[in-house]
């Protein structure tokens, strides 16, 4: 029988089974590891042609390790000096490959070899060590799935993420990871936020709630319509801020950029002299001022220098990411180190944003005050379990009625209602008095009429308990709060007749975390904190009062904030660092006047990952703290390194000038110290705030 004619899968693609690692071989041949195995070749071929020059092999036998070494130690180099040439740049690389050659020209080709080895093995080891802090940005890319569980006509169909269309309808399953930005729509469950927002606990999501990419459902499945497509979503854009920032220097790097250029010309130009000068003037020979001055060229070369910024700004980046902190660039790092004023918006920064009932006060309880009180009520003699029952009645009667209303302060008593665990009676006739109140019918407690509204709703009305009940608003508002009185009412008797059966108070709550933050911020050596805001006096102090800080600014309109802004950072004629911290919204003028405008809880919100300069990617107001700390401790680092670098330097210049110090241990020393530097930049990617 012949044999079979039908080609294999291989042939079938053009490809010989021999040629078929090429493809999985290009891929594995990154640059960096194409770098790592030339400084292998390097070392190999240098210690080769040691020892075959020292066993006395013919000449040609070192010769040809040596410039295998020396090819395979400075292409990088070359390149890297060529394109700096071309654009009338000079830079450490040409200066490396100078040198190198300057030591083959005094017939010292080992000496050559062992720069370019060490030369190269720190460029590995820097990019190995820069990569490392931009291991943020590859765990970011890796947490949005490529795939998505479709439901379409009553149907689940698999999908790449970039096929999927606004509106479009997917299943989330427990375990599995959020596809794309969008909002629930069937299902209620908990998701892990902390790779997004650095939040330690699990967010509890039903209907309604905003579900973000690459976030984790936990328990029950979930229904997601896709508001946002994948190059849009939350995630997309953290990738894209994350790139931008590790592209964008700090100052202290831009100006170390601009001086390496004028240093390097200005070590060519003195090792021209050092040559020049002694044989010319002083008759020296010539060998030792060339090995001289290439020792010179070697230990003066500004690597650690040029380093030891960028390798301590990406790594606090890195690391401020990990944690939900996103510094826009490395400039905004530095300014963060150097802040002595933070401005506060109130709503949704130092509150919860959102109203909250604080207070329930039942009026036939409050108690009559004892001789030495001035502050009403005191102290009640009604047994707790039996004052939590009132308030619960009242909660219920309550929420009842405004279960029909679309009011926040309604839906804050609805919600309070419901976290109590209280079930929420039908309510009928509901009438809405625009400005004052509400009043409905309940089915609690075998029906009656109940009214929730401000005192100015029970005008005309023959009250019972109004008396006390403005005692406990009056209490209440001195506390910044919002109250509403809850009564019995009968329309039907002449004049109608209003049974006070309580008080409701209402307010934007203070966060927990808020004092002890901006007490944190002034041990930080923060000068003032202050808070500014549009809502109303009475209500600014009283926040003031519970969270510490040191002056208020109300009743301000957007362009108000501006002008306080910017009156703080020239405030005694003198310029103060201001940061402005704002929900990134209707903040945003203020958060652009600012030296440092943050961003407080802003996934997905995009006026503020545009605006701000740093954003915080969860409500957790520690975060502020912990961003002063970790770019205050960057910049030490960054001084440090700057400073052994500088030392290093003009200890192995005058070594090399006054002691004849060996060209091998000025390799070793120029070189070490860039590692050095750079495992020390390194260091802040392992930084926790001890407080």
């Amino acid at each position: 029988m012949a044999a079979s004619t039908q080609p294999t899968e291989l042939t079938k693609a053009g490809r010989s089974p021999a040629f078929a690692f090429l493809p999985r071989l290009r891929t594995w041949l990154t640059l960096q590891r194409v770098e790592a195995i030339c400084v292998v070749i390097t070392f190999i071929a240098m210690m080769a042609g040691l020892i075959t020059s020292n066993l006395g092999a013919a000449s040609w036998v070192p010769s040809l390790f040596y410039l295998i070494a020396y090819v395979s130690g400075g292409v990088f180099g070359v390149q890297a000096g060529i394109e700096s040439l071309r654009q009338f740049r000079v830079d450490v690389d040409l200066l490396m490959v100078l040198a190198a050659l300057g030591a083959v020209a005094i017939g010292s080709p080992f000496e050559g070899a062992m720069l370019l080895f060490l030369f190269s093995l720190s460029n590995v080891l820097q990019a190995y060590a820069l990569g490392r802090t931009r291991s943020a940005i590859q765990a970011l890319m890796k947490l949005r799935p490529d795939q998505a569980l479709l439901k379409r006509d009553n149907e689940t169909v698999l999908m790449p993420i970039e096929q999927l269309a606004i509106g479009d309808h997917v299943l989330v399953r427990p375990g599995e990871r959020v596809p794309l930005d969008g909002i629930v729509v069937e299902g209620e469950s908990t998701l892990d936020q902390s790779s997004l927002t650095g939040e330690s606990m699990p967010v509890g999501k039903s209907v309604g709630d905003l579900v973000f990419a690459g976030t984790i459902n936990q328990s029950g499945s979930l229904e997601v319509k896709v508001t946002k497509l994948a190059r849009d979503s939350t995630i997309a854009k953290l990738i894209k801020m994350v790139e931008e920032a590790q592209s964008e220097k700090a100052p202290t790097e831009r100006f170390l950029d601009k001086f390496e250029q004028i240093y390097a010309v200005g070590v060519i130009l003195f090792t021209l002299l050092l040559i020049v000068v002694p044989t010319l003037a002083f008759n020296a020979p010539f060998g030792e001022t060339l090995y001289r001055a290439i020792t010179v060229m070697v230990v003066a070369s500004p690597c650690a220098l040029i380093i030891s910024t960028p390798a301590s700004v990406l790594s606090a980046i890195a690391n401020g990411a990990r944690q939900g902190i996103l510094f826009k660039g490395g400039a905004h790092l530095e300014q963060a180190a150097q802040l002595d004023t933070i401005a506060f918006d109130k709503t949704g920064t130092l509150t919860v944003g959102k109203p909250t009932v604080t207070d329930v006060t039942i009026v036939p309880m409050l108690p009559t005050p004892a001789p030495d009180c001035d502050d009403p009520p005191c102290a009640s003699a009604v047994p707790d379990h039996v004052r939590l029952e009132q308030e619960n009645i009242l909660l219920t009667l309550a929420a009842s009625v405004e279960s029909k209303s679309e009011h926040p302060l309604a839906q804050a008593i609805v919600e309070t209602a419901r976290y109590r665990g209280l079930s929420i009676p039908e309510a009928t006739q509901f009438v809405n008095t625009t400005g004052k109140g509400v009043c409905a019918r309940t089915a609690f407690m075998g029906g009656m009429d109940i009214a929730v509204g401000s005192p100015r709703y029970f005008d005309g009305y023959r009250t019972n308990g109004m008396e006390q009940a403005m005692q406990e608003v009056k209490r209440l508002q001195n506390d910044g709060k919002t109250s509403v009185l809850v009564a019995k009412i009968h329309n039907d008797a002449q004049p109608p007749q209003a049974n006070v059966l309580g008080v409701i108070a209402i307010a934007d709550v203070v966060r927990p975390s808020a004092a002890h933050v901006v007490k944190r911020l002034h041990e930080l050596g923060i000068k003032r904190v202050v808070m500014l805001t549009g809502d109303n006096e009475r209500v600014a102090r009283a926040v003031a009062r519970q969270t510490g800080v040191d002056e208020v600014y109300a009743d301000l309109l957007p362009e108000d904030k501006v002008t306080q802004i910017k009156r703080l950072r020239m405030e005694g004629g003198r310029p103060h660092n201001v940061a402005m911290i704002g929900d990134g919204v209707n903040d945003a003028p203020a958060l652009a006047s600012a030296t440092l405008g943050m961003a407080m809880g802003a996934a997905g919100t995009d006026v503020a990952l545009e605006t701000a300069d740093v954003v915080l990617m969860s409500d957790d107001l520690r975060k502020i703290p912990y961003a002063i700390s970790l770019s205050r401790q960057a910049r030490k680092v960054i001084l440090q390194n700057l400073a052994f670098a500088i030392a290093v330097i003009v200890m192995l210049v005058i070594a090399a000038l006054g002691f004849e110090l060996p060209l091998p241990v000025g390799v070793v020393g120029h070189e070490g110290s860039t590692v050095i530097v750079v495992l020390n930049g390194l260091r802040l990617l392992l930084f926790r705030d001890k407080s």
